[in-house]
């Protein structure tokens, strides 16, 4: 690798090149029944701070590449650095879990205490954070997606949003430099799905943390820095929500929509208005309607 190679893999928080990961799929005797390629030569740069949104369709292999992420999936061929580390080394297995915390579709996979407090306290517990300072992050962290009345509940006691919530939490209260949210909304109403998006993106903006959201919710992705989109194990589409979602019958190729204003700007064009493409806000669709009437 030269140099300039070599810098770049550093200055990114996550870097991928040419990344596979195959599943093998064996009979009962042990031999090879099928081989599935669930990642198929993938390169992704992600700058620290950043804020990225994976979109794609079921079984395009985004939730595969969040697992190798957060180093719970080993690559079969190509590397991946996060933090400067290559994830698929054993001994660096508990440093990039601690730079890039996880939080999944299920949080039943991640709430482990009884009380709710207890949960988010768990993971800076186990760390050797001073319990001080362990306190001070859970009251941030449940504050930040709007639980913190629910501190002294049972987790078994709230609905699947509530458990998100909390899950989202205890990553929060970790400090990583970088969160992997796998459609971490999916469980939530339109409200709960406000709240902690909003949540993320604090945490964006204020302290620095890398966000990569995978979702299929399109109205999720309109504030990020940059879309990737993936289909069938390829990175097949990537630039700002506002360019990609210029794309509206590209996007339907690969089985996917856009926000419903953006879908209502690209229809008014169609039928021979002169808007711009990839209207992204109700304020912008506005804004180009009323340029109209004025000409």
């Amino acid at each position: 690798m030269n140099s300039n190679a070599e810098q770049e893999k550093h200055a990114n928080i996550i870097d991928a090149r040419e990344l596979v990961h195959e599943y093998i799929r064996r009979d009962e005797e042990g031999n090879v029944e099928s081989i599935q390629t669930a990642l198929d030569h993938v390169n992704l740069d992600v700058r620290p701070g950043q804020f990225i949104a994976i979109l794609g369709h079921n079984g395009s292999g985004k939730s595969t590449l969040a697992k190798h992420i957060n180093a719970l999936l080993v690559p079969t061929e190509g590397t991946l650095y996060v933090d400067g580390k290559d994830a698929s080394k054993e001994e660096n297995v508990w440093d990039v879990r601690q730079s890039a915390g996880m939080v999944f579709q299920n949080p039943d996979n991640q709430i482990i205490a009884s009380v709710v407090e207890e949960d988010v306290g768990f993971g800076p517990e186990n760390i050797g954070v001073p319990t001080e300072e362990i306190w001070k992050r859970v009251e941030e962290s449940l504050g930040s997606v709007g639980m913190l009345s629910y501190r002294k509940h049972s987790p078994n006691k709230l609905s699947g949003g509530q458990k998100q919530r909390v899950a989202i939490a205890g990553v929060m209260a970790m400090k990583p430099k970088c969160i992997v949210l796998d459609e971490p909304t999916a469980m939530l109403d339109p409200l709960g799905r406000k709240e902690v998006l909003k949540a993320v993106h604090a945490l964006n903006r204020k302290a620095g943390v890398t966000i990569i959201l995978i979702t299929h919710y399109m109205e999720e992705v309109v504030d990020a820095d940059y879309v990737f989109v993936m289909d069938a194990g390829h990175v097949v589409m990537k630039g700002t929500p506002r360019s990609i979602f210029s794309q509206v019958e590209e996007l339907k190729e690969y089985r996917l929509g856009v926000p419903q204003i953006t879908l209502l700007a690209h229809e008014l064009k169609k039928s021979g208005l002169p808007i711009p493409d990839g209207i992204l806000t109700r304020q912008e669709l506005v804004e180009a309607l009323l340029a109209i009437k004025e000409q």
